[in-house]
């Protein structure tokens, strides 16, 4: 069975088969469907934008459909950057601009009041129903960034339990605790029944 990835990141796209390897399941990425348009991802909760995102392939491509939203939610900034955190210096901001934003409005608040979770949220779409899997790991924002694995704000986000960092922990210690992995975790399991 082939499901769309509702992705173009190629490192995102290898990394989800790579865990779902054994289900039966391909998962094909969006650079076979150059024509397609991106999504404007407006909506006000992360499975608003799951949804959109998957319901706007499968429209396009008429093939199953998984698409993901993520983001960081610090408690000290009321949830922010959340569904904006892509996003959160500028429209197109990079992660070194968002983490910059960050550690300035956090100025002044200390560690122990710097908790956070990383959520993601899969939506799975086939033009009938859409189910969701979640996942959220929590942690704490640091002053200043550390490390040089990963992505976006890891360099920041010291997990519970943890001492190090997301970006110094390597991604075969974070592929196993982080959001993204639980959540597919329960995508996996879905399928897996589905399948039988």
């Amino acid at each position: 069975m082939r499901i769309i990835l509702a992705t173009k990141n190629r490192g995102k796209i290898k990394e989800i088969n790579a865990v779902l390897s054994g289900t039966g399941i391909e998962f094909a990425g969006l650079d076979l469907y150059p024509d397609m348009k991106d999504v404007v991802e407006d909506g006000i909760t992360f499975h608003e934008n799951a949804f959109k995102k998957a319901r706007a392939v499968f429209d396009h491509t008429g093939i199953k459909c998984v698409s993901e939203d993520s983001g960081l939610e610090v408690d000290a900034l009321n949830g922010a950057p959340g569904i904006y955190s892509s996003r959160f210096a500028s429209e197109n901001a990079s992660d070194s601009e968002n983490i910059g934003k960050l550690i300035n409005d956090l100025t002044g608040v200390p560690y122990e009041k710097r908790t956070a979770r990383f959520v993601s949220v899969f939506c799975l779409y086939d033009g009938r129903e859409a189910r969701y899997f979640e996942g959220s790991v929590r942690g704490h924002i640091i002053d200043s960034p550390r490390g040089t694995s990963g992505f976006g704000y890891d360099p920041l986000f010291v997990p519970d339990g943890y001492e190090k960092t997301f970006a110094e922990l390597g991604s075969e210690v974070k592929n196993k605790i982080s959001h993204r992995a639980k959540a597919i975790s329960g995508l996996k399991e879905f399928l897996e029944k589905d399948q039988r």
